[in-house]
């Protein structure tokens, strides 16, 4: 770890919000940015960094310094129990002290190199793997966590758990981010469906898209939004402002986003992913400031 420049540890107190979503899409724009980026996936039960990054069926390799990561680019290395698995459909049943002595190897055995950045997902919750994770990182000097969320009050009533844990065992919140915070998409990319009295769904796309390209073909580049979850409360934006936390920002809901992950590709590649890519790469940014700043400051 002394390689390595920035370790952050990617939480969320509530499974389904879209970390491992998040983490694998900061790992590519960190990369795209030049950075020399590895991807640690501690979630032991649901390793799914694998398959976001495009990396599927492969196998770590061991050499006389220890693990090599598995590579999507010369500057882009994964790490995962997800490349140990000779069934990805097998569970791992595992008590605490064999997960935490996993994540200890992880942390100890992989040649890393030299890293800008260490992104390290982890699972839902703040239980065995977290306590281990963050008193191991904090000897190696952790940086700090993002948590995700989304902005009905069932996901934020256990992120603030997750915030709480921070606080208490001593990690910085480098701030929170607001996944799926809307449905946003092009008026083009949707479904009509008409409903019968019977409740039936008859398939109307091609006439409402055929009717706006003859009488109003200005909406065809329209992007329409609509509130998936209740936000009703303030959302991830009222959370932070109660417990002192930054807000990073809000990633709208992107069907061309999920795509891109279960494809295991960048979305910051894909032209279709232009509601939601802007919106990461915003709170990308903010966040690489504040980290090189943070840096400037302690004189490293």
């Amino acid at each position: 770890m002394a390689t390595v420049k920035h370790k952050i540890l990617i939480l969320s107190g509530k499974g389904g919000v879209g970390k491992s979503t998040f983490s694998a899409q900061l790992s590519f724009a960190l990369a795209a940015m030049d950075f020399q980026v590895g991807l640690l996936d501690i979630d032991i039960c649901g390793p799914s960094i694998p398959k976001m990054l495009g990396l599927e069926g492969q196998e770590i390799h061991q050499s006389n310094i220890g693990w090599s990561p598995v590579y999507v680019e010369s500057n882009l290395g994964v790490m995962s129990i997800g490349f140990m698995l000779p069934n990805p459909d097998e569970p791992v049943i595992w008590r605490g002290p064999r997960k935490n002595a996993l994540i200890k190897q992880f942390l100890k055995d992989v040649d890393w190199g030299e890293l800008d950045f260490l992104v390290v997902d982890a699972p839902p919750g703040t239980s065995d793997e977290h306590i281990s994770i963050g008193q191991f990182l904090q000897a190696a000097g952790l940086d700090g966590a993002i948590i995700v969320t989304t902005p009905q009050q069932v996901s934020l009533i256990d992120v603030r758990k997750e915030v709480n844990f921070c606080k208490k065992v001593g990690i910085e919140v480098l701030g929170v981010v607001e996944n799926m915070s809307s449905l946003c998409q092009l008026l083009s990319d949707f479904k009509f469906l008409r409903m019968t009295d019977a409740g039936e769904q008859n398939d109307v796309t091609e006439w409402v898209l055929e009717y706006m390209r003859e009488k109003a073909p200005e909406l065809l580049n329209l992007v329409a939004c609509s509130e998936v979850f209740d936000s009703s409360g303030g959302g991830a934006t009222k959370m932070c402002k109660d417990m002192g936390v930054p807000f990073l920002g809000k990633v709208p809901l992107d069907p061309h986003l999920c795509k891109a992950a279960e494809e295991g590709r960048s979305c910051f590649t894909d032209s279709r992913c232009g509601v939601s890519a802007p919106a990461l790469k915003r709170i990308i940014e903010k966040l690489v400031a504040s980290e090189m700043m943070s840096r400037m400051d302690n004189g490293a």
